[in-house]
């Protein structure tokens, strides 16, 4: 009844502890953007033959990549977890009890709270405080839109469940910062690709703004250190979107 979809790239540190958590499904699909690391060769080592593993590339496309992953499942209901999060007990019960009275209800898909827990801290304020996913629905009720901060738009009824599903992002501040310039480049041809423009005050006030929005009226400060560094990275991720859009544009001029 239930396909589980995951995303990897180069996550040979995540991919078996992500894998642990879903191993109850009936189907697991790998859908890998060509991994140069060994995490082919952990996933491989565990010999479960739920286990499917597809190689395509991501092209700076994230919609793409996970309507690629759903059109390999076979089951009814598909969840999609990335490679450094994590189902909890609690959760994957409600799941399967959902599953089990799903007859009974016309409910589509699913929202899921995810809690970040960054080095050791569990965030409950900020950005992530109150952050929830549509991850679990219908196979064939929704299409994936966005080529990043993608969302699974649903035809029909949603719902939302108690439990929520752990995120273990950035485990250091190289990698951190490595994502953020990986992210930022994608959302900047995004945004260039939508006709938006950046300006110096565009650049100036985006970051700020996002700071004291994460910061202050969010209360990330309530999180602590861990709070503070992860409001300034992802201020800094909106410094990089429109400086790097900015830069598209001066290229584009120039041209």
């Amino acid at each position: 009844m239930l396909s589980v979809v995951i995303l990897t790239k180069n996550e040979e540190k995540n991919i078996f502890d992500c894998l642990e958590t879903v191993l109850w499904a009936d189907e697991i699909v790998i859908v890998d953007d060509f991994s140069t690391d060994r995490t082919l060769e952990v996933i491989k080592s565990l010999e479960n033959k739920k286990i499917k593993i597809y190689k395509n590339s991501l092209n700076g496309d994230f919609s793409k990549q996970r309507t690629f992953g759903l059109s390999k499942t076979t089951k009814k209901w598909v969840l999609f977890i990335d490679a450094d999060e994590r189902i909890t007990s609690q959760l994957r019960e409600e799941i399967n009890t959902m599953i089990i009275n799903s007859k009974e209800s016309n409910t589509q898909g699913y929202y899921i709270q995810r809690k970040d827990v960054l080095w050791g801290k569990t965030l409950n304020k900020g950005e992530t405080g109150n952050i929830k996913f549509l991850r679990l629905a219908k196979r064939d009720s929704g299409i994936w839109f966005g080529k990043i901060h993608e969302t699974w738009q649903i035809n029909g009824k949603t719902d939302e469940f108690e439990n929520y599903l752990i995120h273990f992002p950035h485990p250091t501040v190289d990698e951190f910062l490595e994502e953020i310039n990986f992210y930022s480049t994608i959302r900047a041809k995004d945004l260039y690709g939508q006709k938006i423009r950046s300006s110096f005050i565009s650049i100036l006030n985006y970051p700020l703004g996002k700071f004291v929005l994460n910061f202050m009226l969010k209360r990330g400060f309530q999180d602590g250190l861990e709070g503070l560094v992860f409001a300034i990275m992802m201020s800094f991720h909106s410094f990089l979107v429109r400086s790097k859009l900015w830069l598209l544009w001066q290229k584009k001029s120039l041209s």
